[in-house]
């Protein structure tokens, strides 16, 4: 991304006082907003404006946020999406996140909050010169400055935030990595919301590295996680 240009922001939300509030701090911090109120129209504004990164609401007249996303993954994998959702449920989050969401917000939330979670998602491009980070586990080869996770030839780009929770366990391999430090180190907030949210991206990171039955995220209950790869 040219670093003169303002990052672009799609946002999808029927309600229209939260739009307006999302809409002017995120202006004030730097963005390029555009907003429109259900997802059909985002699917249409997603086409013609190209935005860096989606925040969309999940319960949306004419097209959910689901829905909309659905669509949007079948010719689009890589633009950050964030689902605003007043829903929490470990199914909703799991399907949110299957299809192709990248983090999630649930309402009501501080907006200081959703500009970190949202620069965090749009500064995912990787710095000149930045020298890979790769990490061996099992038969995955893991390249956290690229975001590559690598299987016998085939390869998967994780999200921000799966790059950073993995990213954790590997550099502490064998030792329990505790919970408020994940959280605060990535989503600068340990509260309990945020705990399930991890819960569903540990529950992705081992769906991702079940080809090697050898590999373990164990969970140390009340305290952390622990990667372990049984030789």
């Amino acid at each position: 991304m040219n670093e003169n240009k303002k990052p672009k922001v799609l946002l999808v939300e029927d309600e229209t006082t939260l739009s307006m509030i999302v809409k002017d701090t995120l202006e004030d911090e730097g963005f390029e907003l555009m907003h429109v109120p259900d997802g059909v129209k985002g699917l249409h504004c997603f086409h013609t404006g190209k935005p860096d990164v989606i925040i969309a609401d999940v319960m949306m007249p004419e097209m959910d946020g689901f829905e909309m996303v659905k669509k949007i993954r079948k010719i689009d994998r890589t633009t950050p999406v964030l689902f605003l959702t007043a829903r929490s449920t470990l199914d909703d989050l799991v399907n949110g996140f299957n299809l192709g969401a990248n983090d999630y917000l649930k309402k009501p939330f501080k907006m200081r909050e959703l500009v970190v979670r949202v620069k965090a998602l749009v500064n995912r491009t990787i710095p000149m010169g930045t020298s890979d980070e790769t990490y061996e586990i099992g038969d995955y080869q893991f390249n956290t400055t690229t975001q590559i996770l690598s299987y016998k030839g085939q390869s998967r780009e994780l999200s921000y935030l799966e790059n950073g929770i993995l990213k954790h366990l590997c550099s502490n391999r064998n030792k329990v990595v505790e919970i408020k430090d994940i959280l605060c180190d990535l989503w600068h907030d340990d509260s309990y919301c945020n705990r399930n949210s991890l819960h569903v991206f540990i529950y992705k990171l081992r769906k991702l590295l079940a080809e090697d039955t050898r590999i373990k995220i164990v969970n140390i209950r009340g305290i952390g996680y622990k990667l372990i790869v049984i030789q």
